[in-house]
């Protein structure tokens, strides 16, 4: 018999996240989406006065910003409550009843954006002083003033707003496809059991010592997918033909910069991450041929890539275990860092185990007017304690954020979002390096290491040019059929990988399971985010009080200046090259020490 997994009923309470904390009960999330309709009405009816009075202007920016936060709160809510079991099509559909409201709100308020770019700037700076209150949202204006090209007719945008549901579907119907009907097959573990794979457990097995078992679930696992890329191409070709959509709608040169435009993120940033790892490829070369002679094969194939060089180090860490070393490593960054860590461990912010239908991987959610809640998978791995790090940097980030900012300059840009995650994964490395005095461990943390960097640095630079790849051809008019998607992905994983590494021709299939591929030019800012991260966490280690502190103040910063400018408080510059490089120039230091420990007699 398999091992299944246990349904969510089934999972002790403590190791789940509460809820409760947001909505008592499902009836008081009602409640909200009663009231949420009911500010959006008032706020329709001020269609052709926003501009009539600065009182008018600060009291409908009121409206809305109260009006947003319950939506907001009443999405978070919904989407945790899906998330945790996603086969549960009652949450499903509360979910999806929550985004055509959405849609209707964005419909009937498309004239917002457009009334406010119709004041001009000397009526706009008559108003800051006719009523001083109004000051608190001079940034949130001028945002929208820098979109002005962007922005089309009120009619348009309403358009636009009545599109917006649709154009979320190739996303919904991926996720909702991959997580909850999509089901693999069956392998026999290293105890000779047969175990079900699962999007959780499918990185476990590749971890595994034993090579029969990594390269049966890797050819299972792709088999599978194989058998619906056709369907899978379509639903990516129908995500990146609606990006091409707004994108052209509204006037930007391509779908990157628009989706970088978001953030008041420069295209070239993007371009020069992927450039700049393209001229430091010949270090991800020698970690692969590093990999081959640690691992003692003849050849290197694409299911040896997360088992550990060392395997005689890779142990087990419980979930107790990981919070105290956790702990341990962070406190580097403050008595008052630590207590809110403490506080998400002990008053269930996660939700811990898989459990049927659970959504796969790891994320945190910042909740304005609540705590942060963190989604693991936890599989008792050393990778497993760093992802739990990962996301409480996430969840501290959104912590700093929520209590420091009014609600309209809360929510930080995506382009700094991976920056507090990888700084706890670096405090947490550097921690346990710290820590060990025997040259095999540290071969073995060295090799992690190496591993965060080649997969979050070199692994989502090649994502990263996958979507620019694609979404330039789809741009070009070609088709985006799974062939096509499959060549592509070929190519730049034997691009990256190099000549030492077999690219397995079930690797072609890999972009099929990729889900941030439908989060619209999401994954560079992970490599720039490590990138950043690498900086601040030596610094934080190298000066102590004063870096933390430019730190915390760029925690704390929301987004009430532009991302880039928020990273220069905590002393780094990624309008250029030159944080990537270090990075870069670091791992080619990990690989030469670690070479030199593991070839050492």
């Amino acid at each position: 018999m398999a091992k299944e997994l246990r349904k969510r009923s089934e999972v002790e309470e403590e190791f789940t996240w509460n809820l409760a904390d947001m909505y008592a009960t499902l009836e008081d999330w009602e409640a909200d989406l009663v009231q949420i309709k009911e500010l959006s009405g008032r706020l329709a009816a001020k269609e052709g006065r926003l501009a009539s009075s600065a009182d008018e202007l600060y009291d409908s920016l009121e409206l809305l910003m109260q009006m947003d936060q319950k939506l907001s709160l009443a999405f978070n809510y919904i989407s945790r409550l899906s998330d945790q079991d996603t086969k549960n099509t009652a949450n499903q559909a509360k979910e999806q009843r929550l985004y055509a409201i959405e849609a209707d709100i964005s419909s009937h308020l498309s004239f917002w954006e457009p009334e406010i770019l119709g004041i001009p700037d000397e009526t706009l700076d008559a108003y800051y002083a006719q009523n001083p209150k109004l000051e608190l949202y001079r940034k949130y204006i001028d945002e929208i003033k820098r979109n002005k090209p962007h922005m089309l007719s009120a009619e348009m945008e309403r358009l636009m707003a009545m599109s917006s549901e649709v154009r979320h579907n190739p996303e919904n119907i991926y996720s909702i496809f991959t997580n909850s009907d999509l089901q693999f097959p069956e392998v026999i573990d290293e105890a000779g059991e047969a175990v079900r794979i699962t999007h959780g457990r499918y990185i476990s097995f590749l971890e595994s010592s034993d090579r029969r078992l990594r390269k049966e679930a890797f050819e299972k696992l792709y088999q599978t997918y194989g058998q619906f890329q056709n369907t899978i191409a379509n639903i990516y070709s129908g995500h990146v033909k609606s990006l091409i959509f707004s994108a052209r709608a509204r006037h930007y040169a391509s779908t990157l910069e628009a989706a970088v435009s978001a953030n008041n993120v420069s295209p070239q940033v993007y371009r020069n991450l992927v450039d700049t790892v393209n001229a430091n490829l010949d270090k991800m070369h020698h970690y692969v041929r590093l990999r081959k002679q640690c691992l003692g094969l003849d050849e290197l194939h694409m299911y040896d890539i997360y088992t550990p060089m060392l395997p005689d180090f890779a142990k087990k860490v419980s979930f107790d275990e990981a919070k105290e070393t956790v702990l341990k490593a962070l406190e580097p960054l403050g008595e008052d860092y630590i207590s809110m860590v403490k506080e998400g461990f002990q008053n269930r912010w996660i939700d811990v185990y898989e459990n049927e239908g659970k959504r796969s991987g790891a994320y945190s959610a910042g909740a304005y007017g609540a705590h942060p809640y963190v989604l693991l998978n936890y599989n008792d791995s050393l990778d497993n304690m760093f992802t739990l790090a990962h996301e409480m940097g996430h969840a501290m980030h959104s912590h700093y954020s929520n209590t420091n900012q009014p609600y309209v300059y809360s929510n930080y840009r995506i382009f700094v979002a991976e920056v507090a995650s990888t700084c706890n994964e670096v405090l947490l490395m550097e921690y346990l390096l710290k820590n060990t005095t025997d040259q095999k461990e540290r071969a073995y943390l060295l090799n992690h290491y190496l591993d965060s960097f080649k997969g979050t640095v070199f692994r989502q630079t090649m994502f990263a040019e996958y979507e620019m790849d694609t979404n330039r051809l789809a741009e070009s008019g070609e088709a985006l059929t799974a062939d096509v998607l499959d060549q592509i992905y070929y190519d730049l994983n034997c691009k990256y990988y190099g000549p030492d590494m077999v690219s397995d021709q079930e690797i072609s299939l890999e972009w099929t399971r990729i889900p941030h591929f439908f989060y619209n030019f999401y994954v560079y800012q992970y490599a720039t985010g490590f990138s950043a991260a690498v900086s601040i966490a030596r610094n934080i280690l190298k000066n102590g009080a004063p870096a933390v502190e430019a730190y915390k103040r760029f925690l704390s910063g929301g987004c009430s200046l532009p991302p880039v400018e928020l990273l220069k408080i905590a002393g780094v510059d990624l309008t250029t090259a030159k944080p990537i490089q270090d990075a870069l120039d670091v791992f080619g230091e990990i690989i030469d020490e670690m070479e030199m420990l593991v070839t050492a007699p």
